[in-house]
């Protein structure tokens, strides 16, 4: 404890670096998104109810806590698919990296191999980049991908490089889309998936690429984007895109996210 005109106890600090951290990661939630002007409007109203209360304008600080007490309803609304994504956030970055689970207390830890057929999808994404075949593919990790597949057309086959090349060809009635890959199955095609909010990324990314990294924002799904254009490979992960990588780079990427 240090004492002097401020009392400043222990618990007080891991309280300050508590809320530092958490406004880091709200920060990083809604940066260029519209949410960001919202939420410095909200932080603005809320200094300014502060500043009235301290120099006591009954009136105005009357009006602004009716504001402000009403705030978390608003919040709620406004900020919901910024709330979901945090919560994701959270969930798939701390509690899959510590592998938390009651199955981990009562049985012995067992190393186990995913179902995805890396291998195949690799080899399905670099024959349409050397094509130049358009091409967006989900692979699913932990969250539950049925609502976007229900979008499109529910075809649950045996994942191979030769259905992913066959969907996304230009006469297929499937190839407008995005394709869902669960385990060893090609669960669904001609998904709709949600478009990035962000109003910040480059003027070369199309559909496919806004998609693809919209998808990344609102589920913790790996997301291989091959652009029609330039036949280059793209990666969508958490949130932010990777451009231009090689066959081998996205088959170390494949691995290991799905052979670990």
């Amino acid at each position: 404890m240090i004492n002097g005109f401020i009392t400043i106890r222990v618990i007080d600090i891991i309280d300050i670096l508590l809320v530092a951290y958490l406004m880091y990661v709200v920060y990083n939630l809604i940066k260029d998104t519209p949410a960001f002007n919202i939420f410095v409007g909200i932080i603005t109203i809320y200094f300014l109810y502060r500043l009235v209360k301290a120099l006591n304008m009954q009136l105005l600080e009357s009006i602004l806590g009716q504001v402000i007490s009403v705030g978390v309803i608003a919040l709620m609304i406004v900020f919901q698919q910024e709330i979901r994504r945090m919560l994701l956030y959270l969930g798939t970055r701390y509690f899959k990296q510590s592998n938390f689970s009651l199955e981990h207390l009562f049985t012995p830890k067992v190393k186990k191999t995913s179902d995805v057929k890396t291998k195949s999808i690799h080899k399905a994404c670099t024959i349409m980049a050397r094509e130049k075949t358009g091409a967006l593919i989900v692979v699913a990790k932990n969250n539950n991908l049925s609502s976007y597949a229900e979008s499109g057309d529910v075809l649950n086959a045996e994942t191979s490089s030769r259905i992913l090349v066959s969907i996304f060809n230009k006469y297929s009635p499937l190839h407008d889309g995005a394709v869902i890959i669960c385990g060893d199955k090609v669960y669904a095609a001609r998904c709709v998936l949600p478009v990035s909010e962000n109003f910040n990324l480059p003027p070369h990314y199309g559909m496919r690429h806004r998609a693809g990294l919209g998808m990344s924002e609102n589920t913790d799904a790996l997301i291989i984007i091959v652009s029609e254009e330039t036949g280059k490979i793209s990666i969508a992960e958490q949130g932010e895109i990777k451009e231009a990588i090689s066959g081998k780079e996205l088959l170390e990427i494949l691995e290991k996210d799905f052979e670990s």
